[in-house]
């Protein structure tokens, strides 16, 4: 079997061993894959191999250079090298590969940008004021939808799946279906209850969906996570955040929250966060806008700023 039938069967073997073992997701499958037959029709191009186990950690270094020549950004850079590693440790297992040669190999560095967020005011004022203009039915809706992702902090496709049975009046909670179907309580403030109760007097006046009703939702059914997008993008154009964008406002949710005092560890659980390195990066976003505070306002501040 010459080189590249070779590889090309390992490599669709290790990608169904993702998809049904692994249970990866179709992107994440798709993704590896493409970068995986890179790496192959790369190395393809010098002398034949036999298989993929005189692949050395020179080759794989080479490929990662060739591709940062030709413009590749870290982060991508940074997935090849993971799925190269992935289908190399898989080769050990199963193949009897006796060393994997892209474990040395350093991931590309990737410097994070901090979240986008809206400022504090300008949400107040966003809330404060009535939509102008359309259907005065669907701007109650839409006002909704603004201020369940501000005062909740959950993403657009968690909004989307809400049904009346998800909310608790009594107990003034939300229930959130989260990513991996992991399920979150987050506590809501009686403002928002009320604008809820009156969305749904709207809604159940307007349509008739069997119980238990969307509670994001048209004439259709619930609103898919794109029109939600569409629906926040607009509200906030007279703000001025650079992303107007359902997760600017989940953004906006966690730095009002640590700006006020919240323990880490709580906005954590709130946004649904697997692991706390998520929700680290706000701190940088507050200790930025802090010390922002300071330079502008604090005596000690401006008098070094004078000299």
């Amino acid at each position: 079997m010459n080189y590249e039938l070779c590889i090309e069967k390992m490599i669709s073997e290790f990608l169904t061993y993702m998809g049904l073992e692994l249970n990866r997701s179709k992107l994440t499958v798709e993704a590896y894959g493409r970068d995986l037959r890179e790496l192959s029709a790369f190395l393809g191009k010098g002398e034949e191999m036999e298989d993929a186990s005189t692949i050395s950690t020179t080759d794989v270094r080479a490929w990662l250079a060739d591709m940062a020549r030709n413009g590749i950004s870290p982060r991508s850079l940074r997935r090849k090298t993971q799925a190269a590693r992935a289908f190399f440790r898989w080769m050990q297992k199963q193949r009897g590969m006796a060393t994997n040669p892209a474990a040395e190999v350093q991931l590309a560095k990737i410097g994070r940008k901090l979240p986008e967020f809206v400022r504090e005011q300008e949400m107040e004022e966003l809330l404060e004021s009535p939509i102008l203009g359309g259907d005065p039915a669907l701007n109650i809706r839409n006002k909704l939808i603004i201020n369940i992702l501000y005062s909740c902090g959950i993403r657009r496709d968690e909004l989307a799946k809400i049904t009346d049975a998800d909310i608790d009046f009594h107990q003034k909670e939300i229930r959130v279906h989260g990513k991996r179907d992991k399920t979150r309580i987050i506590p809501i403030a009686d403002e928002l209850l009320d604008e809820i109760k009156e969305w749904q007097t709207v809604r159940d006046s307007l349509y008739s969906f069997p119980a238990p009703a969307p509670l994001i939702c048209s004439k259709h059914g619930k609103l898919s996570g794109q029109a939600i997008y569409g629906i926040v993008h607009k509200l906030l154009m007279p703000t001025g955040a650079t992303h107007k964008s359902p997760h600017s406002l989940r953004h906006t949710f966690a730095t009002s929250l640590l700006n006020n005092g919240a323990e880490i560890n709580s906005v954590k659980e709130l946004l649904g966060h697997s692991s706390l390195q998520s929700t680290q990066i706000y701190t940088h976003l507050t200790f930025s806008d802090m010390k922002k505070a300071y330079d502008a306002a604090h005596p000690r501040s401006k008098k070094n700023t004078d000299q």
